[in-house]
């Protein structure tokens, strides 16, 4: 599709230089780090505020034309690319904290701010916004598609600490999904209406989100175990004993292979927990030596501590380091990623399914997971280039979702739908739910112009 003449030439006098079809620039904004071949927008506009984007909006909706918003690009499941051409919005230049409110422990903020770029904006509060999904991520692509990520495990996921929204509609209005209160029984949950939509019901340009109170002690600690069996029967006791740990990181063998390669680390190439506690400093030492005992009686080792903030960042980093680390075991390879999420109590029985399926099929695929939540992805190496390797890797992602939803869990645990999960949500949800899906969507959009393709499957 390429973009109406007419458009062009109101995109461009409207934001000149900010409008752009250069191809460098629309490749740039038509791919993220999914294993999907890029598909670029006819055009980029770089938005600055709310209204720009409203203004843009209102000129695609004019013409039929499909609107794109892009924060930072890390999506893997597809989510940016331009399936129909039109126009991506750019909202990386809506980068303001516009408000900082300590004593209701909550921020507002533009949708381009970045989750590190808002913590530091925090500094000399004594808070902190928790959610970390690895990667550097807008919080409006964050909100975009329910990111939650290492810290879920206690502090939840972007459905709960989003608390209000701006949202600009696929036909130029500009809503709010509600107030700053606490709590509210007025009408329709608006707000967790469109976290999660991916942009396929209106373009989040603002957010509130829940701030939290700097631990007084934080502990991290890893612990290796002689299978993962034992390490994931640590990891459901824990949960089910009620110790209100922060984070819980799985990883295995391969995965800490390539973790010691790309950070320079020394770590025990075995299947790994690492562990974060909040909270007290008698809190977490108790809380600590509880998950040590469960540790050493499932036969784990080398539970080395760092309590220090720059051993723990850099513990972190190296975890947070794992995917690119993991393409650095089979350089020029892209990563099926793969994001399935099960009840705590199936957690073991379907890695231990997966890894046979895995040893059966000779693919590559660290696993990494925040086990905590009962999350874990693989992350299938495959050459892009190579039809059979795509086959075997698209092949083996279906047996593992199909393995999760039999045991009561679902496709996607935090990366989202996109186009890469399309195909399961009536598995998942059923024919009647994905109908009301529809029917919410041509509500909101019946032109099909916002980010179309995406999330629901084709009828």
């Amino acid at each position: 599709m390429s973009l109406p003449v007419s458009l062009a030439e109101a995109l461009a006098a409207r934001f000149g230089s900010r409008f752009s079809t250069a191809e460098a620039v629309r490749e740039h904004h038509g791919k993220d780090e999914s294993s999907l071949a890029p598909q670029p927008p006819d055009a980029v506009v770089f938005a600055e505020s709310t209204a720009e984007v409203a203004a843009t909006v209102r000129l695609c909706a004019a013409r039929a034309t499909p609107v794109i918003a892009y924060g930072t690009g890390t999506s893997l499941e597809g989510h940016l690319l331009a399936v129909r051409g039109g126009v991506c919005i750019d909202l990386s230049g809506m980068n303001q904290v516009l408000a900082t409110r300590p004593e209701d422990l909550d921020a507002t903020v533009q949708a381009g701010v970045t989750r590190k770029q808002l913590n530091a904006s925090l500094h000399g509060t004594g808070l902190f916004f928790p959610i970390d999904p690895g990667a550097d991520a807008s919080l409006g692509g964050m909100a975009a598609t329910r990111a939650s990520g290492t810290n879920a495990v206690r502090y939840g996921t972007m459905r709960e600490n989003v608390i209000a929204a701006t949202v600009v509609l696929a036909d130029g209005r500009v809503i709010q999904t509600g107030s700053r209160a606490r709590k509210s029984s007025a009408g329709y949950d608006l707000t967790r209406l469109f976290v999660g939509s991916e942009g396929t019901l209106g373009i989040i340009t603002e957010l509130t989100v829940r701030l939290y109170p700097i631990p007084e002690a934080i502990s991290s600690a890893v612990c290796t175990f002689p299978s993962l069996d034992e390490a994931v029967a640590t990891v459901i006791e824990t949960i089910q004993l009620g110790i209100p740990v922060a984070r819980i990181e799985l990883l295995d063998a391969l995965a800490l292979t390539a973790i010691n390669r790309h950070s320079k680390t020394s770590l025990r190439e075995a299947p790994t927990l690492f562990f974060e506690f909040h909270g007290s400093p008698a809190g977490v030492e108790e809380q600590a030596r509880t998950v040590q005992n469960l540790a050493a009686a499932h036969g784990g080792q080398d539970f080395d501590w760092a309590t220090h903030p720059e051993d723990r960042s850099r513990l972190w980093q190296a975890r947070h380091d794992a995917y690119y680390a993991c393409l650095g075991l089979r350089p020029g390879a892209r990563s099926l990623t793969t994001d399935v999420c099960v009840p705590i109590s199936q957690l073991a029985a379907c890695i231990r399914d997966t890894q046979t399926d895995l040893a059966a099929h000779q693919l590559t695929a660290p696993l990494v997971g925040h086990v905590g939540d009962g999350n874990f992805h693989l992350l299938l190496l495959t050459d892009p280039d190579n039809p059979q390797e795509m086959e075997a890797a698209r092949a083996f992602s279906n047996r593992l979702v199909e393995r999760a939803l039999a045991a009561g869990g679902t496709c996607t645990g935090e990366h989202g739908v996109g186009l890469g999960k399309r195909k399961y949500l009536a598995r998942e949800y059923g024919d009647d739910a994905l109908d009301v899906m529809r029917a919410i969507k041509q509500a909101l959009d019946p032109q099909d112009i916002l980010n179309p393709g995406k999330i629901l499957p084709d009828t």
